[in-house]
């Protein structure tokens, strides 16, 4: 008994700095974790409190209406029947136009394809009370109607002709659309349905086409068609090498081409710099035209963009207006 009590004494002292050491070693841990967890998300906070800065910097009134963005074009498949990427400015061989006089307004048309899927999308847009020109794809669900409610709100009308893409048949093309393959009368044929289908149309620009665009040959079927029903022609430019802007040119049908897409990225701060480019370019030419398509962001973009164009010298026009 007495060696037992002489062993347990003995373990006392060990026992109790284990006791004491124990709630430093803990406090230890706590703090050092205190700092990591602090620092850790002090740098997040920072991140976000920075995302925040940008925003509100974009969003304030004391902002430019445009901001500066990155020229970095990722174009996002939201549709089936989505455009196709492109170079953002197109500038004409010939010599450039002069500026706008002063006192005088640059005129920028603005054009919303691949409509006809929504009434929705079509409603959205005509509430913004400013000229704008839709161009409908035809066979989508709602084109007829859509195209009614233009007319009746006095929207002016294009047909948005989907051609062959060189990815075509692993990029998806509208069955109705026109094929390298085809013969003259055969586009032809197809072209005439379009056009029975919305006479209200007032010109046709292309869907897509990328490889169909570059074909002198099948423009000039196009261009043909769109003389006998006196409709103009505006080059999408969704090739560096189509040549549907020169063919129209030279089979005397009214023509234009698109110089700035608006959307290529779907984000307010990309769209407002894109229509900062087609700006710049209206006022150093007289005129630009612009292309879009009829995203959410988009929409609501220019919602509230566009009405701001009058006090930057900007006339918003229908695309009719600039053909030659």
């Amino acid at each position: 008994m007495a060696a037992l009590k002489k062993r347990t004494s003995r373990r006392q002292p060990s026992g109790f700095r284990a006791a004491v050491l124990l709630p430093v070693v803990l406090v230890g841990i706590f703090l050092v974790g205190s700092l990591v967890y602090t620092s850790y998300f002090k740098k997040g906070a920072d991140r976000i409190s920075s995302v925040l800065t940008d925003q509100s910097q974009v969003s304030s009134p004391r902002a430019p209406a445009f901001p500066p963005v990155s020229s970095t074009r990722i174009p996002l498949p939201a549709r089936p029947h989505e455009y196709e990427e492109a170079p953002p400015v197109v500038s004409e061989k010939k010599a450039p136009a002069p500026p706008a006089l002063p006192g005088t307004a640059a005129r920028l048309a603005i054009i919303i394809d691949d409509m006809g899927s929504s009434m929705a999308e079509a409603r959205s847009l005509a509430a913004i009370k400013l000229p704008l020109t839709f161009s409908l794809i035809p066979g989508l669900r709602s084109d007829r109607e859509v195209c009614d409610f233009s007319i009746g709100q006095g929207i002016e009308l294009m047909i948005h002709v989907p051609m062959q893409p060189k990815e075509w048949p692993s990029r998806r093309l509208e069955q109705n659309g026109l094929l390298v393959s085809m013969s003259a009368e055969e586009i032809e044929h197809r072209m005439e349905g379009f056009i029975k289908k919305f006479p209200e149309a007032v010109g046709v620009n292309n869907h897509m086409g990328s490889e169909f665009s570059e074909q002198e040959g099948k423009m000039a079927a196009v261009v043909q068609t769109l003389k006998k029903h006196n409709l103009f022609f505006i080059d999408s430019v969704t090739s560096p090498r189509s040549c549907g802007f020169t063919v129209a040119q030279s089979g005397g049908v009214r023509t234009a081409r698109r110089n700035v897409f608006l959307d290529n990225t779907q984000e307010p701060a990309y769209i407002l710099g894109q229509l900062n480019q087609a700006v710049a370019y209206a006022r150093a030419h007289g005129s630009a035209i612009a292309i879009c398509h009829p995203h959410p962001v988009t929409i609501a973009t220019l919602t509230t963009a566009l009405p701001k164009l009058t006090g930057r010298g900007i006339r918003l026009v229908p695309v009719s207006s600039l053909v030659k």
